[in-house]
Order: structure tokens, then sequence, then C-alpha cells
């Protein structure tokens, strides 16, 4: 079996040793160098050919952006940051991702040794992850448009327009912090409702949508628990926390929780979709989009027997194929588009749904 070559970057010995270690003591992964500074990785990658970078954030000589920006636009290739569990971190890590990197894993900030032992699982899927991706040249950031006047909470609920009862719901993975940005910044502002989930930790949740919400002409936020879920508004489930949509009477709520990690993650898909089909049914329109693993499948497969329409970014649009291969897999899509239609298509099903609910009810 050949196995994955990977080049560690990273200015500290003791981080480069347990990458190594962890890294070394996988039977399809191998370290075939570890540099302690960008200016030694350059003759490194040209040396060695690895498939696979993980690159520290801040180091000396060369900062990590500045040295990935290169990277993405000399010779591209699948980068894992590895950052800090911190709000300076998470800007950096973000601005990383809309460079190209693929992923990232966090320094724990005590124990190191015994934290990121227990972060090896996550490291090692995240590689193998980044090995398979498709690289690509970024999206341009879009110019962030005209301050939204947002109305008030009552105002908002009272108006009955075009999508008043319809929700959208997105479940997503690796890749998805750009993905996500492509959908949103498209969404007109009187959208329906958005609820978002994407496996990301509590420290970059809030940054990611601050960050959104500067360029979408939507309000973009993080969820907070019993909060009335709005027409021109995405709502983001913190990092350390499932969400869940409820319905009370005619408004859906947030639900947010600290239950048991699903398919190994905290905030779960599986979590979202499942509530979508209990509470909103044929009024959700389910979007699945560029993502490890199978985290949402079963449950997009019961919005669909609810009467949600599901959308699945394709695979030449994803940089990792694998959540809406196994949606498409269990038979819960109805429409496969790449990702520059998917606001559009998600928008048309809404209308569709209206009408289908009206005559329903006639």
């Amino acid at each position: 079996m050949k196995k994955i070559k990977v080049l560690i970057v990273d200015d500290s010995a003791l981080i480069r040793k347990m990458l190594t270690q962890i890294i070394d003591s996988q039977p399809d992964l191998c370290v075939v160098g570890a540099a302690a500074d960008p200016l030694i990785a350059r003759e490194m990658i040209r040396n060695l050919d690895p498939d696979v970078l993980t690159l520290d954030v801040e180091m000396p000589k060369m900062d990590g952006l500045d040295f990935l920006e290169r990277l993405m636009r000399l010779r591209p290739m699948p980068v894992v940051m590895v950052s800090t569990l911190t709000e300076r971190g998470s800007e950096f890590t973000l601005r990383a991702l809309e460079l190209g990197a693929v992923d990232f894993v966090c320094k724990p900030k005590f124990d190191i040794v015994a934290g990121m032992k227990d972060y090896a699982a996550d490291i090692t899927d995240k590689i193998r992850a980044a090995a398979v991706a498709r690289i690509r040249q970024r999206l341009p950031i879009a110019t962030p448009p005209r301050p939204v006047v947002l109305e008030s909470i009552s105002t908002m609920t009272a108006r009955k327009g075009e999508y008043a009862d319809k929700l959208i719901i997105i479940g997503s993975s690796t890749g998805g912090t750009e993905a996500i940005r492509e959908v949103l910044v498209r969404m007109p502002p009187d959208c329906p409702g958005i609820v978002i989930t994407q496996h990301m930790p509590k420290a970059f949740t809030r940054s990611f949508a601050d960050r959104l919400n500067q360029l979408c002409s939507i309000r973009v936020k993080e969820a907070v628990h019993g909060e009335p879920i709005l027409p021109g508004h995405a709502y983001i489930a913190p990092g350390d926390q499932h969400l869940a949509v409820r319905r009370n009477a005619s408004r859906y709520l947030v639900e947010l929780s600290d239950g048991p990690v699903v398919n190994r993650h905290r905030p779960s898909v599986e979590v979202l979709f499942l509530s979508a089909a209990r509470a909103v049914g044929v009024n959700a329109i389910g979007i699945m989009l560029t993502g490890m693993g199978k985290d949402g499948a079963t449950a997009m497969m019961e919005m669909k027997r609810a009467g949600a329409f599901n959308i699945a970014q394709d695979e030449e649009s994803c940089v990792v194929f694998g959540m809406p291969k196994e949606a498409i897999a269990a038979g819960g899509v109805d429409e496969v588009l790449p990702l520059t239609a998917i606001t559009e298509h998600a928008l048309r099903a809404s209308r569709k749904s209206v009408a289908r609910v009206a005559a329903t009810s006639d």
C-alpha cells in the first residue's frame, strides 16, 4: 500500500515530534520531513514531494499565511493548518481556509503531549481527507455590500413574505467554510431563515459568523438558545453544542444542547437534519455541502420522507465528496448541483414548496 507522505512545518520541536509520532503510527501515513520554518520547508517540498503539508500559522522568518499564499499560487497542494484555540488563532485559520488550506487541527492550550494524543484520530483523518481533496484556486472574496438595515424581531415575525414559513437547513464539514460563504453571499435579504451546522471547534464559530456577516446581505450570527429563526438571517451552530430546530406555534426556534457527540461530532449535522424532519417537514430545504464522512446522510433521508426538498453539492465542486456522496447513496437527495447553482435552486425550491403547501391546505 502506498503511504501518504506528510511534511510537517512547525517552529515547535515538541509539536514536530508529537505530530511525527502520531502520523508514523498509522499504517497508511508517513512523515517524510519536518521543518522549523517556511524557508526550510520550501526546499523540502522541492526535494521530498510530499502529498500533504501540515503548517503552523505563526512562525519565525515567514508568517504561515504568507507562505501558504505563495504556495497556493506557485505549487498548489493539500495543506492542513495547525492552529491555536484562540480568537487570534481562529482569525488566522479562517484566512488560511480562504487562501486554500483544506482543513485545520488545533493545538491544545494545556498539557500539549496529552492533548495532541487526544487529537490523534482527528489529525490523521484530516490528513487522509486532505490527500484526496480537490485543490483549486479559491474564488475571490466578495466585496462587502452596503450594510443592511435590520428589522426588529416583532416586525420581521409579523411580516408575511414569500419565504416566511420556509427554512433552509445546511450541513457541511471539510471545505465547508468557503462553500457556506459561496451559498450565503448569493442570498437576498428576504431569503428564508437559514440554520447551519459546520464541523468547527468552539473558538472558531463566532469568528466565522462575524466574517460572513461582513460579506453577506443577510444577517449571519452564531446561534443562541431559544432565539426565533427569522427570514433574512443565518444561524451557525456554536462549536461545542448541537443545534436543532423546534416549532413553537407559528415560529421556529433555535435549540442548543450539550448532548453526547453524534458521528464523532458536536455539533452534528445528523442532529440538525433530524430536528428539521420533525419540526419543519415539507417547509424545509436541505443542503448537504462538502465534507468528510457521512454525518447527516441518514437524517437527510428522514427529511425527504417528511417532505423536504434536498440538494447535495456535486463531486466536481466539493473539496471532499464524502458527506454529499453518502447522502446521495442513502437516497435522501433530490438534486445534485455545482456549488455556484445551489442558492438559486434552493430559493426556487422554497417558492415551489410554498405552492405545494398551499395546494395541500386547499
